[in-house]
């Protein structure tokens, strides 16, 4: 049996939800009234209800995202809206706290979200053993982490394919929080990692001013699809419930017919709904928002991430500055540019800037402020508005269903029959008194080209087959009463035989991988607690949220790596690296300065506030110990 695989869209709201669908996810995820981690992507039941039927008509999926953690008076009324959500057909529920696991709930399946921090084969197949039936993986995982994940449990494995990245691990920032008690595990994150910072040295030297020093790359995996799927991912997901339609359109029909080239003749994996997508735009992920693209980790530490000049968007790389004129610029590839498009460059004070095209005439761009710029200066289109234009039309990405027809005559008139390609059966009668065509002309022609009419309805007529003892005459009227009919049932029919699979969560007590969990298990509530101490847990702190202690907490871990980005890495980079950085270096912005403590053996990065007391480990000593470990 051929295992599927997915596309799996972000739905800031239904619309967008169904402008998914639409461009071939297989899946999408939308966050409910409360308890998602995007306090900005809410939707009323009654939206997500509508959603549903929409996707089940494509035997696609609705994931409702409730991944934040739970204060007390939360645990009641987030049970309750999982009924309600089962109620309505959501087929699962992505979430974070555990203590949804000790609630009353309908068999409905849970999958865990990244905020999890699904980074350990220990861990995962943990959470398969209690009951979750997918796991969101951490973004950090390269591919030989995720094989063995996969080979140490069974569960359905999830990873983000494109958007853009968290710079912590997923479900362990607290730098929000922090910073001005804005949780991001409480979906209101407020992106302290995308601000401009200066990095100060031991010394108290300023190395770099004014960047933005945490910010990265947006995630493009969109090439390492077949490699992803041989290491066990099932679902490829894309990153952005607060992006536009545009966004959500251009990505999912780009990853769709990537993943259609290899699942073309392919024996062992099948897509994961029905329907063929047709586009009238060339889907580009270059087109669309990102700061520049990332491959993160998932061949293991490569290539710099970070994206220091600006958080904003650079979008589409169009070519060099040529020569200045009096009000505009002569640019290489110009004639891909039009008006209102917006662009992006580095300015001459080495800084992140933009216009916006007014007009462009005998091959010179002009824009609507003038900015004198260097020759040679890169140009980069971070809003094409042609390209805008053309998607954020309802047609510009259209979904059908295939349907062979059959039209055959009874006793007292004519039967309709149409079978999807999922096998689903629709039939209507046309009730009326037989009469042969006085013309003597073929009927059939005329009738075909009328049961092909397929409109704006979800199907598309492959076939059609007419079984006629004579040349009866059949007004068009009535072939298009039939044909509507057939079609209109089968609507219906497709949604109401959807097969929803469910799963009924019983306790269980197999043992957590650790017995002491530190603030970064996020435990906020008693359910929490009560699930974790079953599974032999001795200690647990509470969530960073209810014991801060101001200025002096870590805040945030991190595979990305400042001294990396800097050149200063004595792991990846000694050969080349120079002179060493004077530690501990400190990130500022206004009145709030972080430290930064490197780990070499786990390779990772930890970010401290300032009254933090840190002992600081010799480089070359950790280095060594790596070097015995290997």
């Amino acid at each position: 049996m051929k295992r599927k695989v997915e596309i799996l869209a972000p739905a800031k709201n239904l619309v967008q939800g169904i402008a998914a669908i639409n461009a071939g996810a297989d899946a999408v995820y939308i966050g409910a009234p409360l308890y998602g981690a995007r306090t900005n992507a809410t939707n009323s039941v009654e939206d997500i209800a509508e959603m549903v039927a929409y996707a089940h008509l494509f035997k696609a999926q609705v994931f409702v995202v409730l991944n934040t953690i739970l204060y007390e008076k939360e645990l009641e009324p987030c049970q309750k809206l999982i009924h309600e959500l089962y109620a309505i057909g959501v087929d699962a529920l992505i979430i974070q706290d555990m203590a949804i696991l000790e609630m009353d709930l309908p068999p409905i399946v849970l999958h865990a979200s990244t905020q999890a921090n699904n980074r350990d084969p220990k861990h995962v197949k943990f959470l398969k053993d209690a009951g979750i039936q997918r796991v969101v993986l951490a973004r950090e995982l390269n591919l030989d982490q995720i094989k063995e994940i996969h080979e140490a449990s069974d569960v359905e494995l999830e990873f983000f394919v494109s958007g853009a990245l968290c710079v912590s691990f997923s479900g362990n920032c607290y730098m929000s929080i922090a910073n001005g008690e804005r949780s991001a595990n409480r979906g209101s994150c407020a992106q302290n990692c995308r601000l401009p910072y200066n990095l100060v040295d031991g010394t108290g030297k300023t190395l770099i001013a004014n960047s933005h020093l945490l910010s990265i790359k947006d995630l493009d995996l969109s090439d390492q699809l077949p490699n992803l799927i041989e290491a066990g991912i099932c679902s490829f997901k894309i990153e952005g419930r607060l992006k536009d339609i545009v966004y959500v359109k251009n990505n999912t029909s780009f990853l769709r017919r990537k993943l259609d080239a290899f699942l073309e003749n392919n024996d062992s994996f099948q897509k994961a709904s029905s329907g063929k997508t047709f586009y009238n735009f060339e889907p580009e992920m270059d087109r669309s928002f990102n700061r520049g693209y990332t491959d993160y980790f998932v061949n293991k530490r490569k290539e710099k991430i970070g994206s220091w000049d600006t958080p904003k968007s650079q979008g589409q790389y169009i070519g060099k500055v040529l020569e200045l004129k009096a009000n505009g610029y002569v640019i290489e590839n110009s004639d891909q540019l039009n008006n209102g498009d917006g662009l992006y460059f580095i300015n001459e004070s080495g800084e992140a800037d933009g216009a916006q095209i007014n007009i462009i005439i005998n091959n010179i761009v002009v824009p609507n402020t003038f900015k004198s710029l260097a020759i040679g200066t890169e140009i980069y289109r971070n809003s094409d508005a042609e390209f805008n234009k053309i998607v954020e039309k309802e047609n510009s990405a259209v979904r059908k269903i295939s349907v062979d027809l059959v039209f055959t005559e009874t006793n007292d008139g004519f039967l309709l029959v149409a079978t999807d390609e999922d096998g689903h059966i629709s039939m209507a009668t046309l009730e009326t008194e037989k009469e042969v065509a006085k013309n003597g002309n073929d009927t059939l022609p005329n009738i075909k080209t009328n049961l092909a009419k397929t409109g704006n309805t979800p199907f598309m007529v492959e076939n059609i087959e007419i079984s006629f003892s004579n040349n009866w005459f059949l007004p068009i009227s009535k072939v298009n009463e039939v044909r509507r009919t057939v079609l209109e049932q089968l609507i219906d029919i497709r949604i109401n035989e959807y097969h929803r699979e469910e799963f009924q969560i019983t306790k269980t007590d197999h043992p957590y991988p650790v017995q002491e969990l530190d603030f970064t298990y996020n435990v906020s509530n008693h359910l929490a607690r009560k699930f974790y101490k079953r599974h032999g847990v001795t200690e647990i702190e509470k969530a960073f949220e209810m014991q801060w202690d101001p200025g002096k907490s870590r805040v945030m871990v991190t595979k990305y790596c400042v001294k990396y980005e800097l050149g200063k890495c004595a792991r990846f980079q000694r050969d080349t690296m120079g002179e060493k950085v004077v530690e501990p270096l400190t990130l500022t912005h206004g009145d709030n300065a972080y430290k930064l403590k490197f780990n070499c053996k786990p390779c990772e990065m930890e970010i401290w506030e300032k009254d933090a007391e840190l002992e600081f480990i010799d480089e070359d000593e950790q280095l060594e110990f790596v070097s015995k470990k290997r």
